[in-house]
């Protein structure tokens, strides 16, 4: 799955969450983290902090994959 927004980010944590069968309570819970925070990065909030929602991501079992850009080689 491509993700092009925090949006797509938010919607990919919400539905792996509820495939797990975890309430958004129970994710922050298990994560250390508020529940208030789950519900803004489920909502796709710009400004979440990176640390934070990579360590729900990790928590989900989500795996992220980055590539940097091919480097021109003269």
């Amino acid at each position: 799955m491509k993700i092009t927004n925090t949006t797509d980010l938010g919607n990919l944590i919400r539905t792996t969450r509820k495939n797990a069968k975890l309430t958004q309570a129970e994710l922050a819970a298990s994560s250390g983290i508020g529940e208030r925070f789950i519900r803004e990065l489920e909502k796709g909030k710009p400004s979440c902090q990176l640390a934070k929602a990579l360590l729900v991501i990790q928590m989900l079992g989500i795996k992220v994959e980055v590539q940097s850009p091919p480097i021109d080689e003269q």
